[in-house]
């Protein structure tokens, strides 16, 4: 078809005219390829990611959804107790594995299928970030500013740099980088294989939050009240957004749009290609109670938690209500859609499952300890893990055995 178009062309034009004419096309032609290779970027996993729940919000998008439905009927398969211990961190599965971060500072490695200890790894230090996992690695920031890169089969760490502050979420990649935030007010890129630092980028104020990939741009939400779209592959600004109000809200990405709430109690959408905030959202104008929960995004809904002590979920063009859950304490704890359900932690000590289409409670697990860290969802399994030190794993009650 192309062809055929510059034929034509050639019969109308010559000389300089043609070749001028032809350079536009080429130019044209290369900005839709760049585009188009954009686009699908945003829409891929990075390279080495595996399958599973790998990073703090399931994706580099953040979006806070399973890859499958659970079972229709959940139970407790197995738990995993740390003597005196306590998590405040998230899980995150891959290969057959749970990883996770507690308090006291152990990175334990859990088979997925009993809950068994594969291996552990200790510090003097202590843990509230999830893990990340890609290309046979673990990659963990803990509280003293120290970012740990492990073996992901055998907990042996192969490398680690310093921050000057606490790490407080989970890292992310792109490309054959690693990416997180410090509350050293510094967002960090280094070289997955070694962690040589590739650039770092700071803001006025500290980062709390994981880095969102979409694309070439990564996503950061400040406690200097803006939202920071940074371009990966300068490792500088390419734009800000004035939010208000800090935050440490990881933001989920669905195409063009960032979803996140801010400690002044306002929930954001925003046109991160743009720079602009599309609408807002306060679920009470008057308390204006905090948002620590990160949102999942999903089917035309954003949900999220408050320390109003809700779950809430809006309609992702307008902003609008869709519905509200009332737990009995405050919700920061992240929530995971899974199919037509949600699924999400409350400082009550509840494990809720609700219904993503009306926000009615079907199913709830009271373990006693809460939950601040979020579930993670893989292979029909929800793990999560409390303050009371243990690590919960739920997913399809076994059949029973005959006689």
């Amino acid at each position: 078809m192309l062809r055929s178009f510059v034929a034509a062309a050639v019969g109308f034009h010559a000389g300089r005219q043609l070749a001028r004419w032809l350079a536009v096309v080429a130019l044209a032609l290369a900005a839709l390829g760049a585009a188009s290779w954009a686009m699908a970027v945003g829409d891929a996993a990075p390279p080495g990611l595996p399958a599973g729940w790998p990073l703090f919000r399931g994706d580099s998008q953040a979006r806070g959804i399973a890859s499958r439905s659970l079972p229709a009927e959940m139970a407790l398969l197995w738990r995993f107790r740390v003597e005196n211990g306590a998590f405040e961190g998230t899980p995150v599965i891959a290969d057959e594995t749970v990883y996770i971060g507690d308090l006291d500072g152990t990175v334990y490695a859990l088979e997925l299928a009993r809950g068994t200890e594969r291996w552990r790894y200790e510090t003097e230090s202590g843990f509230v970030a999830a893990p990340a996992v890609a290309g046979g690695r673990v990659y963990i920031g803990d509280i003293d500013g120290q970012f740990h890169c492990l073996d992901a089969r055998t907990g042996e760490r192969l490398w680690q740099v310093a921050a000057q502050a606490e790490i407080s979420a989970g890292a992310n990649f792109y490309r054959q980088y690693v990416l997180f935030g410090s509350q050293d007010a510094t967002l960090y890129c280094l070289k997955a294989e070694t962690g040589q630092l590739a650039w770092k980028m700071s803001i006025n104020d500290q980062i709390r939050c994981s880095p969102t990939v979409a694309g070439d741009r990564a996503l950061v939400a400040g406690c200097d009240s803006r939202l920071h779209i940074v371009d990966l592959a300068r490792g500088a600004a390419a734009a800000q957004v004035d939010i208000r109000s800090p935050t440490g809200v990881t933001p989920a990405v669905e195409k063009e749009r960032a979803f996140f709430g801010t400690e002044g109690g306002e929930f954001f959408c925003v046109d991160w290609a743009r720079a602009e905030v599309l609408w807002t959202h306060r679920a009470d104008d008057q308390q204006r109670p905090s948002i620590r929960s990160c949102p999942a995004v999903s089917g035309g809904q954003v949900v999220y938690g408050s320390r109003d002590r809700h779950v809430y979920a809006l309609d992702t063009e307008t902003g609008q209500p869709r519905w509200s859950f009332a737990a009995r304490q405050r919700v920061d704890s992240s929530p995971v859609i899974a199919g037509d359900r949600v699924l999400v932690g409350s400082s009550d000590g509840r494990l809720y499952v609700l219904d993503l289409a009306t926000g009615e409670a079907l199913w709830q697990y009271e373990a006693g300890g809460g939950f601040t860290g979020s579930p993670a969802v893989a292979a029909g399994r929800v793990v999560i893990a409390n303050e009371n030190g243990v690590v919960y794993c739920f997913g399809k009650a076994p059949e029973p055995r005959g006689n």
